[in-house]
Parts: structure tokens; sequence; C-alpha cells
């Protein structure tokens, strides 16, 4: 018989599993903004006892990805434009001072994977038809690598709380021809500078880089009626 240790455990590790899955259905669009989460049709979903999904949701209100609602339950937090934009402003500052930290430690490694992300993005953006989902997904990539090399938990756990929420929205963007080639431009010439050691210039394309892609959002969103 299993022990209440033991239970608990696997119950911490189901809901663990279970809000990473939700969490991806969330970022990826599968579940967009205001989509009702009900407990059990997630454990359905997910093969898994109505427990650990109240937990896994219970997890992601932290983090901001969950809101519950009197007598609705639980739901993907709606964010409204303005809302956003500030998420957006300020990613700018925290990922340009990652830059600038990532340019004062950057290695050899890091760069070489920052260079296989530009080809990958490169290869997805060169596609007449490729889901949005898989743009993102390398970008975050890329934007990840940036903060590896910065090596600052406080700073990543503070970077990815604005860089998640508004990836909620990004099933409404659909990248331009124009705005790929800018974003794989912009990618190239943030490795050329970390590369080259400069703090200033990779705090400052950064920062650039970040508010480019919240004129991108705030387009779409008017776009969609949001």
């Amino acid at each position: 018989m299993a022990t209440v240790t033991q239970r608990t455990a696997r119950v911490e590790n189901s809901s663990a599993v279970a809000a990473d899955l939700i969490r991806q259905a969330i970022l990826d669009g599968e579940l967009v903004a205001g989509t009702r989460l009900k407990e059990d049709e997630l454990a359905a979903r997910l093969d898994v006892s109505r427990t650990p999904i109240r937990e896994a949701l219970r997890r992601l209100e932290v983090e901001g990805l969950v809101v519950h609602e009197a007598k609705r339950g639980a739901a993907v937090r709606a964010y409204s434009a303005a809302e956003l934009d500030d998420m957006y402003r300020l990613r700018a500052l925290l990922e340009g001072y990652a830059a600038r930290r990532a340019a004062e430690r950057m290695t050899p490694d890091m760069l070489e994977q920052l260079r296989a992300s530009c080809a990958r993005f490169d290869r997805l953006a060169s596609r007449k038809r490729v889901p949005i989902r898989d743009l993102a997904r390398e970008n975050m990539i890329f934007h990840e690598c940036v903060m590896q090399a910065a090596d600052d938990q406080r700073l990543s756990d503070m970077v990815r709380s604005v860089i998640h929420l508004p990836l909620v929205y990004r099933a409404y963007v659909w990248f331009t021809e124009d705005e790929k080639r800018a974003s794989a431009s912009y990618h190239e010439r943030l490795v050329e500078i970390l590369a080259a050691g400069d703090a200033d210039g990779a705090a400052r394309l950064m920062e650039e880089h970040v508010l480019r892609a919240r004129e991108g959002l705030a387009r779409a969103l008017k776009q969609s009626g949001d």
C-alpha cells in the first residue's frame, strides 16, 4: 500500500506534468485567451485525476496564464491591449539588460547555439506556409539562449513572466514577409554584437527588437478587434 508521502509525490509530479502541458497548449494558441478550463475535460484529455489538474491550474494562476472567475471556474487569462503594451515595454528593458550581461559573459558554446537558432529561424521564415507556433517557438529558443548567457536566475524568472503572457495572443499574429525578415535580421545582428562583446550595442538592439515585436502585436490585436 502506498504511503501518504508516496501518494503526495505522485500528485505533485502529475500536477507538474499537467501544468507543463496546459501551459504549452496556451502558449501554442490551442487554448486562446478567455477559454474556459474545465477540470473534468482536462483530466480526461491528460488521463489524470482532477486533483493534479486543480493543482496545475493553481500554478498557472500564479504565473498569470489562468484566472479563476466566480461561478465560472478557471479560464485562460485575457489581457487588454494596454496591459500587453506595458508588458512589452517592461520586457524591452529587462531583455535589454539581459543582452548587456550576455555580451559580457558570452561563450563559444552559447554563440554556436545562437547561430544554430538563427539558421533554423531562417529556414522556417523562408517557407511560404509555416505555423506561427513554429516561428514563435524558435524565437523563444533564441531569447532563452540569451538569458542563459546572461547567467542570472532572478532576471530569467522576471523576463519569462513578461515573455509568456503576450504569447497567449500569438494565435492572432501572422508575420508578414517583411516581419519575418526583420526578426531574422535582428537575431543575426544580435549574435554578431554579442560575439564582439559590445554590451551597450547588444542592449540597444535587443530593446529595439522587442519594441518592434510590440508594434506587430498591437497591429494584430487591432485587426482582430481585441
